[in-house]
């Protein structure tokens, strides 16, 4: 979580103020008087400096505090409770990455990734049955994706040019598009069954109200839902 930290202008009050209290108490005729003046001035500054500095520390670590990490209750089902921590877990890094990694277009790659991997997990968590469908995505292109990711922050924030620093920040760039469209693909994929279900639903209730006269022509319905079936076989691998 970002804190934005503003100076306090509180240190140079409590020096101004010092300066007024002495000059309406004490004589300001001599230089030395002076140099006591600006001696406790300094010191009234130093102090108020600390005491603003220990008041910021105090509410960095407040806000901190207020967002803890919630421990998700057991669904029952130890693969799927892993499945959720481990999505959280890949999620919180995807956004540190993002606001680490100064370049836009790895940035908008990374928002695809997050965007998609929070589906994925929504969609599984709400359908155990389809917890087989991301076993690969979870144990190898969500932690490779997150490794390669992990590297390019570390390398692109030395700030140095190099043969091997720049030929690994060029390919982790080139494949991020094509891995952000893999997991826009996984998610789709999920969705297979349910698709083909509606459609063929779909096209069980179009030739029914064709037969009973109420839309096209019965055989022309079928034929056309028939050449539209050849193309819904939906394959996927990652």
């Amino acid at each position: 979580m970002e804190v934005n930290r503003r100076k306090s202008a509180a240190p140079f009050y409590v020096a101004a103020a010092v300066w007024l209290v002495y000059a309406l108490t004490l004589p300001l005729y001599e230089p030395l008087h002076y140099c006591l003046a600006a001696g406790a001035s300094l010191a009234a500054f130093a102090l108020a400096s600390a005491l603003c500095r220990a008041g910021a520390v105090g509410e960095a670590a407040g806000a901190e505090k207020r967002e803890p990490v919630k421990e998700q209750a057991s669904t029952g089902n130890p693969e799927l409770d892993k499945m959720i921590r481990d999505g959280e877990l890949a999620i919180r890094e995807m956004r540190r990455l993002d606001e680490s990694i100064t370049d836009l277009g790895i940035s908008a790659d990374i928002v695809r990734l997050e965007r998609a991997s929070a589906k994925i997990f929504e969609e599984v968590r709400a359908h155990p049955e389809k917890l087989p469908q991301i076993r690969r995505f979870m144990d190898y292109y969500l932690p490779t994706t997150l490794k390669l990711l992990n590297a390019y922050d570390r390398m692109s924030g030395t700030g140095v040019s190099g043969e091997n620093i720049d030929t690994t920040l060029s390919r982790v760039e080139e494949i991020l598009r094509t891995i952000a469209a893999a997991f826009e693909k996984q998610l789709d994929s999920l969705y297979g069954a349910e698709a083909l279900d509606i459609s063929a639903d779909i096209t069980v209730l179009e030739n029914m109200l064709a037969r009973e006269g109420l839309t096209e022509d019965p055989l022309k319905a079928e034929t056309k839902k028939a050449e539209e079936a050849n193309g819904t076989d939906i394959h996927l691998e990652l």
